[in-house]
Formats: C-alpha cells, sequence, structure tokens
C-alpha cells in the first residue's frame, strides 16, 4: 500500500494517510485502498480497534483531491450520481459500515472530506493543534459524504448551520467544547493517548461493543418510540453470554469473601 500505511500492535491497527506533500487529501489511489482496508479489518479475526490519523504533523487530511475529485463530477449525469451514493469518500463516510471501534486521531487540519473522514469514526481524539472546518462554502458547495448528517447528529442543528454557513475555522479547543472531540491532548502525546484508549476498549467484550456502536447508529434520527424499540431489540439480544457468565461468578465470588 502506497498511499495508506497499516501497522500492527497487538489487536490495534494503526491506519495512517500518506500523501503528506498534499496534506493528505484522498486521492483516488487512496479511496480505493481504504475501501479494501475496512472490510479486511472488519473480519479480521486478530484485530479489535482500528485508529486512523494522517501522516506528518500539518494535516489529518484535507479532503478529497481537489485536482481529481472536483472536474470529474462538472459533467457527470443525475444516474452517475445515484450510482455513487454507496462509494463514500474514504469507504466510512458511506457505504461500508464497520462494526469494529474505529478511533480517529486528528494531528492537523481535518478540511471539508477530511473532516467528514474524521466524523465517520466513532471517537475523535485531537491534538490541541489540530484545526478543522467545513470549507466546502467557499467554493460553491456543501457536504455530501455523510458531514450534515454526523454534524446534526454530534452538535445539533444551529451549531451545523453556523459551521456549514460561514465555512470557517474550528479550532481543537473550540471542537472539544461542543463536543466534537473527546479528548484533547498535546502534539507528542497524541498516537500514544489513541493507543491506550484503543487498548482498554481491546479488554471489553467486543459482543458488546460491536452491539453498543451498532444501536446508537440505528438510533439515530429515529423517533423517541422507534428509537427506543431498536435498544431495546439490540441491548436486550446483544450479551455475551461466556463475559457475563464470568462476571457474574466474579462478582459472586467476591460477596462470598466479603461475607
Amino acid at each position: 500500500m502506497d498511499t495508506i500505511l497499516v501497522t500492527r500492535s497487538g489487536r490495534i491497527a494503526t491506519v495512517t494517510l500518506n500523501r503528506p506533500e498534499a496534506r493528505n487529501a484522498i486521492n483516488g489511489a487512496m479511496h480505493q485502498e481504504l475501501k479494501a482496508f475496512w472490510p479486511a479489518f472488519d473480519h479480521d479475526p486478530e484485530l479489535d480497534v482500528a485508529i486512523l490519523t494522517g501522516a506528518g504533523p500539518d494535516a489529518f487530511c484535507a479532503g478529497a483531491d481537489l485536482k481529481e475529485y472536483i472536474p470529474q463530477w462538472l459533467t457527470r449525469s443525475f444516474q452517475d450520481i445515484r450510482d455513487n451514493v454507496d462509494d463514500g469518500l474514504g469507504g466510512i463516510t458511506r457505504g461500508i459500515r464497520v462494526k469494529k471501534p474505529v478511533i480517529a486521531a486528528v494531528n492537523g487540519w481535518a478540511l471539508a472530506g477530511g473532516f467528514e473522514l474524521a466524523l465517520a469514526c466513532d471517537v475523535r481524539i485531537a491534538s490541541a493543534t489540530a484545526r478543522f472546518g467545513s470549507f466546502e462554502i467557499h467554493r460553491g458547495f456543501h457536504h455530501g459524504d455523510g458531514g450534515i448528517v454526523r454534524l446534526v447528529a454530534s452538535i445539533g442543528v444551529s451549531r451545523t448551520m453556523d459551521l456549514l454557513y460561514t465555512g470557517r475555522e474550528v479550532s481543537a479547543q473550540e471542537a472539544h467544547a461542543i463536543g466534537l472531540v473527546a479528548q484533547l491532548v498535546p502534539p507528542g502525546e497524541l498516537l500514544a493517548t489513541a493507543q491506550a484508549y484503543a487498548a482498554r476498549l481491546v479488554e471489553k467484550s467486543q459482543v458488546a461493543l460491536h452491539s453498543i456502536k451498532e444501536t446508537v447508529l440505528e438510533v439515530v434520527g429515529k423517533s423517541m418510540g422507534e428509537a427506543l424499540k431498536i435498544e431495546a431489540i439490540l441491548g436486550y439480544s446483544s450479551g455475551d453470554v461466556a463475559h457475563i457468565r464470568e462476571q457474574l461468578r466474579e462478582f459472586a465470588e467476591k460477596n462470598a469473601v466479603k461475607a
């Protein structure tokens, strides 16, 4: 793989977007490599968690490589657009749903489609020097790869409108304050923090983690009644029976000692 680098440490895969000379913008080759990676990761029995980050100190991902991406859409037909519905930028923005946890380690700029790629991850941990932006409005369009859907779900309608209307830069500090980022860390501690977070998830019941992710994604945008029904069905059928029995056994033993 040339445009992405994949390393493994125990049950954690780290995927590095590797076009630092282009702020890790997604060109056709990177798009295809990411689309190939996600299903392979999801079906690999030796991997539980993925960390996604960018090469170099300047950018997580600057979005689609405009030199390649924009010209091809200026002359496309409505049918071409329909055919693209299941082919989201970078794979996980739309079309590929990964059941395992994916953590974004945002090391710099996350712009436009790169912002959408970060939003498509389950948890975002950011360097204090990271920056985010929905800059599409400056070029006469807006997000089309899940950015609007996920922003509304994450920060609400009014804040989403503000970011999209103005196309302004969002600092790491503001992103953390409004809930786009779970943790903010010094630049030199970013990958270690993401790896420690991933290691904690490896220790959990993977059956339960997968069900948590499925349930959260299924209830977003649903009415209260629909959401409660989905949560009940998935929640009460999510049990990792072997794990639960072991936890109950340990609980019983601790109580017996106390008695």
